[in-house]
């Protein structure tokens, strides 16, 4: 079975991820990855300014951090536009499989 198509951004669909369009979710994600980047680039700063270890480690936490949470948006938008496409086409099995393939690669990330 081949994975579902994806939903556009401007196809209106209401996700049941606090009510938002495909477009909302895409902010939310572009804002939190301009906080990452802002992290990123005070990283860099306190790398360059050899201040203290367990400080520098510490940003790393929270950038690894923010970088798993946009990846559980993405997943979230993913599995809910999904099962709305699945349920419209009356196509289970390969929503499964998709499902099941999208968590298992989100699970490697942890590796």
């Amino acid at each position: 079975m081949t994975a579902p198509a994806p939903l556009s951004a401007d196809a209106g669909i209401e996700l049941d991820i606090g009510g938002m369009t495909c477009a909302s979710c895409a902010n939310r994600i572009e804002r939190r990855l301009n906080k990452i980047e802002g992290q990123v680039r005070g990283l860099r700063t306190m790398i360059e300014e050899d201040r203290y270890c367990l400080d520098e480690v510490q940003q790393i936490n929270a950038v690894s951090a923010a970088l798993r949470e946009v990846a559980l948006l993405i997943i979230s938008q993913h599995v809910a536009q999904g099962v709305q496409l699945a349920v419209r086409e009356q196509e289970s099995d390969g929503a499964v499989e998709d499902v099941m393939r999208v968590l298992k690669a989100a699970m490697r990330m942890r590796e």
